[in-house]
């Protein structure tokens, strides 16, 4: 009887290992993923940025050519 509390034993432990095994990999599987998503945040980010600095450099085009057009308006006396 004894060995068959012991054989029982061993396959509750061993069901309890490929449980583990799976977990372990799914868990991998995982932080694989959230790694991947971190890289495509961080990519968004620099491109959020870089876009923001194009739109800084065109606001500062804009405001030049205003000025431009001011100076141009006052010497023809069109304004």
């Amino acid at each position: 009887m004894s060995e068959k509390i012991d054989n029982l034993i061993l396959e509750h432990l061993k069901t309890f290992q490929a449980g583990q095994n799976r977990i372990e990999s799914e868990l991998k599987e995982i932080k694989h993923r959230v790694s991947n998503l971190e890289v495509g945040v961080a990519a968004v980010r620099r491109d959020v940025a870089h876009f923001s600095t194009e739109h800084a450099t065109q606001y500062i085009s804009i405001d030049r050519i205003n000025e431009r057009i001011e100076r141009i308006e006052k010497r023809l006396e069109i304004a």
